[in-house]
């Protein structure tokens, strides 16, 4: 079986997407598939791109065995609506030059990776060319998330015409996968002719045989990831005084906010709060065995919407402090994996962490289940092999 996957982005950029993209290749690789990946310049986080990459339209690459073909895109970390426009829309374009490449190939599934949604319309485009099956991979619901972020609102022209090629690419796909339950409803219900739920998951392998490096002297609390706004991070370290708690925080991560906490901390370096610089996805299993807990916050709550950092804790062993709401909450609180608080509900953090110092064999049992979940449930190699058992069925179905 042929698979290809069209992405806007893949490694050697950091980022979820990233990560659980590639090990989805990898894995349908290890298991005898022909795989093939067609993506974009690596410019993430910067919006720059890489060195390596830079003057140049096209290239053929490999990420661990992985064959890559990679096209120019036009970059921006701007906010602006153009800037992003121009970034979504150039790849898609520049992508449909993998045409001659992928008639020689004849994938069976072409799997596309949205947002953005306009690479969509590419990959249908492709999968008509090439005779291939068309799956559409679902990580982040657009438009609505850009009506959630107050990007634009339901009258818009930009809304309408998201919302039309959105329709057009559920209702063109053999199906259509989301990384949520919200995300598999919200697709049912707008067109998709048949689903298939697909989390982000864990590989817990990748933490097995770790052991703690540094000495425990304390409660050590750890956020690993984006430090965007929709999680919050420096309004938790302005509102929380962790060495008052007789905890630690300590911050990896990089994002729109990094300057905002380094600030901070330079004027108020005496709060048990500390700030670490960004991490490569290889690092974070030994980051995370370190800790005792991990703080995970979601400002805004985006419908479908699932921090991976969850199912990374559940691998390590260290419950979970949620602050925020939605499917993410509700897994937390259903696989007893830690503690949930409102949204900027500062007080009641403080309230977990001081319980924890005092008892910290509430760890100890939530640590427990956290293992039996990311081994159980949300076991990406597990989940992979199920979607290849998947592919293989519908190919010989249809």
């Amino acid at each position: 079986m042929k698979v290809a996957l069209l992405s806007q982005y893949f490694k050697p950029e950091m980022g979820a997407p990233q990560n659980r993209l590639y090990e989805m290749m990898k894995e349908l690789q290890n298991l005898g598939q022909d795989v093939y990946v067609i993506t974009g310049m690596p410019n993430y986080p910067t919006g720059s791109i890489y060195e390596h990459y830079k003057k140049k339209f096209s290239c053929n690459d490999s990420v661990d065995g992985i064959p890559v073909k990679r096209y120019w895109l036009y970059t921006s970390t701007s906010r602006k609506a153009l800037p992003r426009f121009l970034n979504m829309v150039s790849f898609s374009l520049t992508a449909l030059c993998a045409t001659w490449k992928l008639r020689k190939g004849r994938p069976d599934y072409i799997i596309v990776e949205t947002p953005p949604l306009t690479l969509t319309v590419t990959a249908w485009i492709l999968s008509k060319l090439t005779g291939a099956k068309l799956v559409t991979n679902v990580s982040d619901l657009w438009p609505l998330s850009a009506v959630e972020l107050g990007a634009f609102s339901k009258d818009s022209l930009p809304y309408k015409v998201l919302a039309a090629i959105e329709s057009f690419a559920y209702r063109h796909s053999s199906f259509c996968m989301g990384q949520s339950e919200e995300i598999v409803e919200y697709i049912k219900e707008h067109g998709a002719r048949d689903t298939y739920l697909f989390r982000n998951g864990v590989d817990p392998t990748r933490f097995n045989g770790i052991e703690r490096t540094i000495p425990k002297k304390g409660l050590r609390i750890v956020y690993a990831g984006l430090l965007g706004f929709a999680q919050g991070i420096s309004d938790i370290i302005r509102n929380i005084n962790f060495e008052e708690l007789g905890a630690e925080f300590h911050v990896y991560g990089s994002g729109g906010e990094k300057e905002l906490i380094e600030n901070y901390l330079a004027k108020n370096p005496n709060n048990g709060i500390y700030y670490h610089g960004s991490v490569e996805s290889t690092e974070i299993p030994n980051v995370l065995v370190n800790a005792d807990v991990t703080l995970i916050p979601l400002v805004k709550n985006i419908f479908g919407a699932v921090p991976s950092k969850i199912y990374e804790s559940m691998a390590a062993g260290k419950p979970i402090i949620f602050s925020g709401e939605g499917e993410g909450q509700r897994i937390v609180q259903t696989n007893n994996i830690g503690w949930t608080t409102p949204v900027k509900d500062y007080e009641k953090i403080k309230e977990i962490i001081r319980c924890l110092v005092s008892n910290p064999t509430m760890i100890e049992e939530k640590s427990k289940f956290c293992q039996q979940c990311a081994e159980m449930k949300f076991n990406r190699p597990k989940q992979v092999a199920a979607l290849n058992n998947f592919l293989e069925q519908k190919r010989i179905i249809q």
